[in-house]
């Protein structure tokens, strides 16, 4: 099974933990990461989360995330095809950089965007080629 993960997702382990769902999702995403390693996910990469990554102010967790790319099956690069599915998708009302990460999601074959972000998980529900998924459902969903 191949997924997605957007560059909130992996930052979730890095934020306050204090709060109960941020540490729910922590602990999931760090599920699927185990799970990754293990070669149970595929995990699809690309250059949208190059560039957003790389403006993390963060050094430290600029390069914990840089480091999950070598587990990557796929990493896709801009192309028209892209462009176009990230133009569909943003008349669906997603963000111009959301739109890019699912698009690439979806081209390189994912089964499931996972995000922490509720308006990407709210308005993902009008995708029909992708499962958007906070970490704690997509953990629900695959392992029930």
């Amino acid at each position: 099974m191949r997924i997605y993960l957007d560059v909130c997702c992996f930052n979730r382990p890095f934020e306050d933990q204090s709060q109960i769902r941020v540490r729910l999702e922590s602990e999931a995403k760090l599920k699927i990461q185990e799970e990754i390693r293990s070669g149970r996910f595929q995990l699809a990469w690309s250059y949208v989360l190059d560039y957003e990554n790389n403006k993390n102010p963060y050094q430290e967790r600029k390069e914990r995330i840089k480091s999950w790319k070598k587990y990557a099956v796929s990493d896709i690069q801009e192309r028209s095809e892209l462009l176009e599915e990230a133009d569909l998708l943003n008349r669906k009302g997603l963000p111009n950089i959301d739109c890019l990460h699912i698009a690439c999601a979806i081209l390189s074959g994912c089964e499931y965007f996972l995000t922490t972000d509720d308006r990407i998980l709210q308005r993902g529900k009008v995708i029909d080629s992708i499962k958007v998924y906070d970490p704690i459902g997509f953990i629900k969903e695959v392992f029930s």
